[in-house]
């Protein structure tokens, strides 16, 4: 894993979804350009309640202003998913709806000291102990999570590289007909 060093500063009027993306594609160019060789996949994450997004916190009192901002509310998350290899790139977004069960001063506390959410959008993971705050998932909980991870083969499968089941595991290699090939560029 290498990180991608882009601000992820949204930018005035910009709406969560479109922020996700663009931030997704930035990190994915980002690593490519230190790594041209290799393929790169890249992911952003925004939590966005009220037209305001909700990124990583930077300290606990960010994370407890968001986490009470969250409480038994309905936000959006948004995943966008990038992927460049040889000039080629693809992307996809996914939007789910969640909704926060009211919470307690003693919960909302136990869950803040945690640290769990301290590097999450929205400071909660729903796949830890932060699935104590969520009442219901609408959509693709994989994009909750981070990495919607079913459609991954399809944009590898953009780019020209195709998943191979290898010795129990999966591997990438370039699709049939497309080893060394540049894009097309018309």
């Amino acid at each position: 894993m290498v990180p991608a060093d882009v601000d992820e500063t949204p930018l005035p009027g910009e709406a969560g979804p479109v922020h996700a993306l663009r931030v997704a594609n930035a990190k994915a160019a980002a690593v490519t350009r230190v790594h041209p060789e290799h393929p790169v996949l890249a992911a952003d994450t925004v939590v966005v309640r009220d037209g305001r997004i909700f990124g990583k916190p930077g300290d606990r009192a960010e994370a407890a202003a968001m986490l009470e901002a969250l409480a038994g509310a309905t936000h959006i998350v948004a995943t966008a998913v990038a992927v460049r290899w040889q000039g080629r790139e693809a992307s996809h977004l996914e939007v789910a709806r969640v909704t926060f069960a009211p919470f307690d001063a003693e919960l909302f506390r136990w869950y803040l000291t945690t640290g769990e959410g301290d590097d999450k959008a929205g400071a909660y993971a729903v796949q830890g102990r932060g699935a104590v705050l969520v009442e219901r998932v609408e959509g693709n909980v994989q994009a909750v999570v981070g990495l919607p991870l079913a459609v991954v083969p399809g944009l590898m499968k953009q780019v020209g590289l195709q998943l191979r089941a290898e010795d129990g595991r999966l591997t990438l290699v370039p699709a049939p007909g497309t080893e060394g090939k540049r894009p097309d560029r018309g």
